[in-house]
């Protein structure tokens, strides 16, 4: 028997707690119709007798207090709510539970953005990991030691997984399920639960968001002309130029200020108001890659699936409707 620990954090997302403790109760039922044992022992824990969240519209009783699990074996970190400084500092005293367990031989799954307060143990420095796509620069700013892999699904680092935006933990919690049982009971729950069992890349719902949080002025003007401009054929000697500035030293400050090169952002960019354009309008491929600032078909094809995990096509038909 495997015990599965699904802890329920101060602001935690109700969902990211509910949908871990029915997966793996529902796979116990699909062991036993099949004329197996059970394998997992669900129980939700917290550091209370019960948990308040959504501003008390939800009441959580818990199955175990912190405090009486000695040793588990898999642990789920649901995704977190509200200002993530916040939250991690009511959140503060699982930090070093985690941390134990997992030394001692527990695996540890975050969902969503429950990758902060996994961030927080110190149990990914060095690592990679999912999280939102939405909360990709906060994440890195909070723990620039931790290896961010945009638009994953799923990551898996010496029994540390985690999970990228919003719904997408549903492939992680499938990928565990076939992890302890085997690739039948998984595509069993899959169609269950009307799950894709192999999405690998969140890349298509990711909207690209230049960080500005940072203090370089210049930089920050850099980016207002390449987003008004992106129409444009942008050149970065043209850049440096216009802000007077030497090139090696404007491209080492953008890279520092946005994480970002130039010439990513300016990709980016481009890319990203293609996809509007594809989501909202009828024009066709050649017209939207025009608007944008490209002229080599292959080249924008290219760089399209690049970054968000499907071809122009693909991408059009799956958000416009006017065009299905």
């Amino acid at each position: 028997m495997k015990n599965v620990s699904i802890l329920v954090p101060e602001t935690a997302v109700i969902e990211a707690v509910a949908d871990p403790h029915y997966m793996f109760k529902a796979v116990n039922q699909f062991l036993l119709a099949m004329g197996k044992e059970p394998l997992f022992n669900v129980q939700l824990v917290a550091i209370n007798k019960e948990v308040k969240l959504e501003n008390s519209l939800f009441t959580v009783h818990i199955d175990k207090q912190l405090k009486d699990v000695q040793q588990t074996d898999l642990i789920f970190i649901p995704a977190i709510s509200g200002d993530m400084t916040t939250a991690l500092g009511l959140n503060k005293e699982l930090v070093p539970w985690i941390a134990e367990q997992y030394n001692k031989g527990a695996e540890v799954a975050s969902l969503c953005i429950g990758a902060f307060l996994l961030a927080s143990t110190g149990l990914l420095n060095g690592k990679k990991c999912s999280s939102h796509w939405n909360a990709a620069n906060e994440f890195r700013q909070m723990f620039p030691l931790v290896e961010l892999v945009d638009g994953s699904i799923i990551t898996e680092e010496n029994g540390i997984y985690s999970s990228g935006g919003a719904n997408s933990y549903w492939n992680l919690l499938l990928y565990l399920v076939e992890k302890y049982t085997d690739r039948d009971t998984a595509i069993l729950a899959s169609k269950y639960f009307a799950v894709d069992i192999d999405r690998k890349s969140q890349s298509a719902f990711m909207l690209f968001k230049g960080q500005k949080n940072h203090d370089d002025e210049l930089i920050l003007l850099a980016q207002e002309f390449i987003e008004t401009n992106y129409a444009d054929k942008i050149a970065v000697d043209m850049l440096a130029g216009k802000f007077a500035i030497g090139r090696r030293s404007f491209e080492r400050r953008f890279k520092k200020a946005t994480g970002n090169t130039v010439v990513e952002y300016m990709q980016r960019v481009k890319i990203e108001a293609a996809k509007r354009s594809f989501e909202s309008s009828r024009k066709n491929i050649n017209e939207v890659m025009f608007d944008v600032g490209y002229t080599d078909t292959k080249a924008f094809r290219t760089l399209f699936k690049k970054i968000t995990g499907l071809t122009p096509i693909e991408y059009r038909n799956k958000y416009n409707k006017q065009v299905a």
